[in-house]
């Protein structure tokens, strides 16, 4: 639907749609055909130098002003890439959007595509993956607390509670 269309019902002219900034009601749009979103600007993964590979991130809500409890992002991991394995004490969600790709969790791999729904408990050392041979790349929304700490980086050794 475009942004005409969104400000005219019945014939009744609406305002124009309010900033993407703000704490307010909003409609950020995703560009047709792509995994983009207008006006949200593409960002690296992360700043430090964590073990990851060909992935990027787009901060949809939480970044701009919003006052919510969690905060969603879009992920995105380029064929043969892969986020950090890691732990944190706050728990996430994520749902395919694009492609599949692995997701780990303590020692259990899946598999996941568009609409699986991935829930990483605390303190559960995870990691996504998107295999070599993937014909696009694995995207997804991450849902998570706006109030976290800040993730570790495992070393492999103790991902597995179940193996220790």
């Amino acid at each position: 639907m475009s942004a005409e269309e969104d400000r005219t019902r019945g014939g009744v002219k609406a305002p124009p749609p309010p900033p993407l900034s703000g704490n307010h009601s909003k409609v950020i749009r995703r560009e047709p055909g792509k995994f983009e979103w207008k006006d949200v600007p593409l960002e690296p993964y992360k700043t430090d130098a964590a073990e990851y590979k060909g992935i990027t991130r787009r901060e949809l809500i939480g970044k701009r002003g919003e006052t919510p409890r969690f905060h969603v992002r879009y992920f995105e991991i380029a064929p043969g890439g892969f986020s950090t394995l890691e732990k944190h004490e706050h728990e996430h969600v994520v749902i395919p959007m694009r492609g599949t790709g692995e997701a780990q969790a303590g020692c259990y791999i899946w598999t996941v595509g568009v609409g699986d729904v991935v829930y990483v408990s605390p303190s559960d050392p995870h990691q996504f993956r998107c295999l070599a041979d993937a014909t696009e790349p694995f995207g997804f929304l991450c849902m998570v607390n706006s109030d976290r700490d800040k993730p570790k980086s495992v070393d492999g050794l103790g991902v597995c509670r179940i193996c220790e």
